[in-house]
């Protein structure tokens, strides 16, 4: 049995739709196959079970052939146990064909998201991401499921169809050529299907998307009083997603009525021809029997074969989705040429703003505009599209290092940081050799751990929604400091606590930081007054750089952006 989730989900072909779910099939293929072989012997019983119950009534009770009789009902009792155990086998097998593709499908889609890491916003949507763990995976994964039953349903029809051209070949070919032309009946639904399907899985995307930004904003949207707008906005948003549902289930619906009332019409045609043959002495009562069988039988595999074209077009649409999201690159690459990492404790310099910031010194940045700031935080630690070799770490473009080298020496926890779900304590030491109580104690978090009923063995809710902003604020910046990474990036670490625990922070931050590099970007006098320099920036440009105090007294704008006076307080008279 296969252990799940895989050890490794391999390298997705994402050329079409066609090939990923090829590759696919491919990639479990001895599972797939073993759910076929069981799919046909299931399906296959099934088919022979008519001729055996005709030959029951000729050879037993219309002979009046007890022993015959009896031997032809034990040859049905074994073909039902033979039957129903393969019918476990084949069920349990096209489970775990379903879970394996689910599960690589979450897994492709998980790599793919750690490959884009911070250009994932800026490629794609959180509702997109969040669809195809959901409805993608999931008809990805029926497709697999299908597939054994599909087996099945076409070697069950070919037995049939010889069993019936050795006792009638009129018969035989009516229905060598009727099922197929069955088939051919539904076709043109199936390019209108796929169209409407497609459209509803683009809704469902955007929806998603629409749901996660209101689910992410709604402290903010309160603030605002915006919940209204947002609100009426999904409900538009959730009625075109479920008029294309609807759309679709009208167009299904006449798929599944006519899976249902063709195999009707085709029994009834049978049936009509082997009485005519009956009445003319061409067929025996038995033969009659087992071609009513036949004809009953031979809508399991007919139902079969256009679920499995429904599957495989549903299936489509999703594989679509999945490999348009697996061709996405990341904003950054490796380089192609090796050059060697600069030592521990090298300069920090970004060519664009004129920002240096001298190895294991603690600097602020503080503009007229955060947003500013921050875009400066963010191109430090190379998260935002590089286009050139702007920021260096010892003289060395930081696009010409190894991109795991990068994010394992330079840092950056951002207002967007969140708290993954799981045990506090595995959630703040990622690495599992941090130093947790000492970076609590900086963030002074240790009242956010003291207050759990289990400490730091409290379960956390997905994103840390049972804190508060102020308390997951501290629990994230504790969490960057258990990294301990040589360069630590900090946009507004502590936008969101009181002024006691921002000093507290302030204090001990300096010394938990010391020898290693530090910027901060912050407009908090209690931050500024404790780093060894402060650089204003404006424009995107570093325009002023010392202590906090020195620019207070020299520089009037930093003045004001940081004390938030008016201009004619400070105006000269």
């Amino acid at each position: 049995m296969r252990h799940l989730p895989l050890a490794d989900p391999g390298t997705a072909d994402h050329r079409s739709p066609g090939r990923f779910l090829w590759w696919m099939a491919r990639g479990q293929w001895r599972t797939l196959v073993v759910a076929m072989l069981f799919g046909i012997v299931w399906m296959g019983t099934q088919a022979v079970m008519p001729a055996v119950i005709g030959r029951a009534i000729d050879a037993g009770v219309a002979a009046r052939d007890l022993r015959t009789l009896a031997a032809y009902g034990g040859l049905m009792l074994v073909l039902g146990l033979v039957q129903a155990g393969s019918g476990i086998v084949r069920h349990r097998y096209a489970v775990t064909n379903w879970l394996t593709a689910a599960y690589r499908t979450v897994q492709l889609v998980g790599r793919q998201t750690t490959r884009l890491g911070g250009s994932l916003p800026r490629q794609t949507s959180t509702g997109e991401v969040a669809a195809m763990g959901t409805s993608d995976l999931e008809h990805l994964g029926h497709v697999m499921d299908v597939l054994a039953r599909f087996a099945g349903a076409i070697v069950s029809f070919v037995l049939v169809a010889v069993i019936l051209l050795q006792t009638s070949v009129t018969l035989g070919l009516v229905v060598l050529v009727g099922v197929p032309v069955l088939v051919l009946l539904v076709g043109p639904l199936l390019a209108p299907l796929q169209r409407r399907s497609t459209a509803q899985r683009e809704l469902t995307g955007s929806l998603s998307n629409t749901a996660s930004d209101i689910v992410a904003g709604l402290r903010v949207l309160r603030g605002v009083g915006g919940e209204q707008v947002f609100a009426r906005r999904y409900a538009a948003e959730s009625q075109r997603t479920r008029r294309a549902g609807v759309e679709v289930a009208r167009l299904q619906s006449v798929l599944d009525a006519l899976q249902v009332f063709l195999p009707g019409v085709f029994v009834v045609v049978v049936v009509w021809l082997g009485a005519r043959y009956a009445v003319a002495g061409e067929l025996t009562a038995g033969e009659l029997v087992a071609f009513y069988g036949y004809a009953a039988f031979l809508v399991l595999p007919l139902r079969t074969a256009t679920e499995f074209v429904n599957r495989l077009i549903r299936a489509r649409v999703s594989a679509q989705c999945v490999i348009a999201f697996l061709a996405l690159d990341p904003e950054h690459t490796d380089p192609t040429g090796t050059r060697p990492e600069p030592p521990v404790g090298s300069d920090l310099a970004d060519a664009v703003s004129g920002l240096h910031v001298h190895g294991g010194s603690i600097v602020a940045l503080v503009g007229e505009r955060p947003d500013e700031t921050a875009a400066l935080a963010e191109r430090l630690g190379l998260t935002t599209p590089a286009r050139d070799a702007a920021v260096t770490l010892g003289g060395v473009p930081l696009t010409a290092l190894p991109l795991e080298v990068v994010r394992r020496r330079v840092v950056v926890s951002d207002t967007g940081a969140a708290l993954f779900s799981g045990r506090l304590r595995d959630v703040l030491d990622v690495t599992g050799t941090g130093d947790v109580e000492a970076a609590l104690a900086t963030a002074s978090a240790q009242d956010v751990v003291e207050a759990l009923p289990d400490g730091l063995d409290h379960v956390v809710t997905e994103r840390g929604r049972s804190f508060s902003g102020g308390q997951r604020q501290r629990l994230v910046l504790a969490r960057v400091l258990a990294l301990d990474p040589e360069v630590l990036v900090l946009v507004e670490p502590t936008s969101a606590v009181d002024a006691h625990t921002e000093a507290a922070i302030a204090r001990r931050l300096r010394e938990h930081r010391r020898g290693r590099t530090t910027v901060v970007t912050t407009s908090s006098p209690l931050l500024l007054d404790a780093v060894d320099e402060v650089a204003y920036v404006r424009d995107g440009r570093v325009v002023a750089t010392g202590r906090h105090r020195d620019l207070l007294a020299s520089v009037t704008d930093y003045r004001l952006t940081v004390t938030r006076e008016d201009l004619e307080e400070v105006a000269p008279r």
